[in-house]
């Protein structure tokens, strides 16, 4: 194997990112890899030390992923009032995750990892999930006039962050989508249909709050 080789480490990591994300860590082996990457069986070893470092860069890169979208909702809002900052960043968040093709296997990845938890899944919550809540809780908070570690903004946070789970990819979804003829709606005209929803729920708890 040459010393450089960062042809075979890419075509590698795509693979995995594939099958673990279609079968799960433990049910992946290392020669499954090799043989869908076209990749010398000792490439893992070689390139990531073990099946498991192979399996951190995976989610790293789905994590990364996640972050950058997060960073560019939040930044796309930047300077409006709060309103409009959710209603931005609903948008730039819900349009990257049904519309670009990657983050199909990045989607299925994070539920497996979630079903079925590998030493990597704190590192998934603290450096991607986490911050998605807490970019959502500032904006709440500040519609709510509360802390944002008051509860009432935790509830309306999870609120918000579920109806994204039936618009995502997913078995699921799909099937709902097609009974109830919504197969060809927007991303776009999806994120204006959670925002206004989202908005008149957090109006209806700021009214009882207050």
């Amino acid at each position: 194997m040459k010393q450089r080789d960062p042809e075979t480490r890419e075509r590698v990591v795509r693979a995995a990112a594939q099958l673990f994300a279609d079968r799960g860590f433990k049910k992946v082996t290392v020669r499954d890899i090799c043989r869908a990457a076209r990749a010398n069986v000792a490439a893992v070893n070689y390139h990531f030390g073990d099946k498991s470092g192979l399996y951190r860069e995976v989610l790293q890169r789905a994590i990364d992923i996640v972050r950058a979208t997060s960073d560019a909702a939040l930044e796309a809002g930047a300077g409006l009032p709060p309103e409009e900052r959710l209603r931005r960043y609903i948008q730039v968040s819900l349009c990257r995750v049904v519309a670009e093709g990657q983050s199909n296997w990045i989607s299925r990845l994070m539920h497996r990892e979630i079903a079925d938890p590998t030493p990597a899944f704190d590192a998934l919550v603290d450096q991607g999930i986490r911050h998605r809540f807490d970019d959502l809780s500032a904006i709440v908070a500040e519609l709510l006039a509360l802390p944002a570690n008051d509860e009432r903004v935790a509830r309306c946070v999870m609120s918000i962050h579920s109806q994204w789970v039936l618009f995502s990819p997913n078995p699921i979804a799909s099937r709902l989508r097609w009974k109830f003829q919504l197969r060809n709606e927007s991303p776009d005209r999806i994120a204006e249909h959670i925002t206004d929803f989202s908005l008149a729920g957090i109006r209806a708890v700021a009214s009882r709050s207050g």
